[in-house]
């Protein structure tokens, strides 16, 4: 049961590590901004659908968990 707390710690510090990362601006600059992505911008009104960045999100988390689980 130790081993599992330890584990979530360090699983913890990455993902604040990451976080803080994204956060800087000093990420990833290109994701949200692929072809296919939808901008539709009108005077003060703004829609985006980030639709290939979703779907890339998900084939990677996809393959991830599929990874974890081997």
């Amino acid at each position: 049961m130790q081993d599992l707390g330890k584990y979530l710690v360090i699983l913890g510090l990455v993902i604040a590590v990451a976080g803080a990362w994204l956060w800087s601006g000093r990420g990833f600059g290109w994701l949200g901004r692929l072809p296919g992505d939808i901008s539709y911008q009108n005077g003060d009104f703004r829609a985006y659908f980030p639709v290939t960045t979703c779907i890339l999100v998900s084939i990677v988390l996809s393959l991830l968990a599929w990874f974890l689980r081997r």
